[in-house]
């Protein structure tokens, strides 16, 4: 089982995931949509493409661009597509 929270809050939790780099990203349906907001930051991985971001609202904190995500990764990195990672201190437990 994998989770994730921030500011005591579960942001993601399942039991299968994806773990890259030290990353766990964790599968669309497992996130809770209602604490993340769309944000413009964008980052380019060579191997995996380019990664749009998300800010995490808990509690009524913002942690900006704490989360990250493909959504068309190259044909390397498929198996991740829309799967969200976490840092900026969003605590992941596997």
């Amino acid at each position: 089982m994998a989770r994730a929270t921030w500011n005591g809050v579960v942001i993601a939790e399942s039991d299968t995931y994806e773990l890259i780099e030290g990353n766990v990203y964790f599968p669309p349906a497992s996130v809770n949509r209602e604490l993340l907001k769309d944000s413009t930051h964008q980052t380019v991985c060579p191997w995996k493409g380019r990664a749009s971001y998300f800010d995490v609202v808990a509690d009524g904190d913002v942690n900006e661009a704490a989360a990250w995500y493909y959504p068309e990764p190259k044909e390397r990195a498929e198996n991740i597509k829309d799967h969200v990672a976490f840092w900026k201190g969003v605590v992941v437990e596997t």
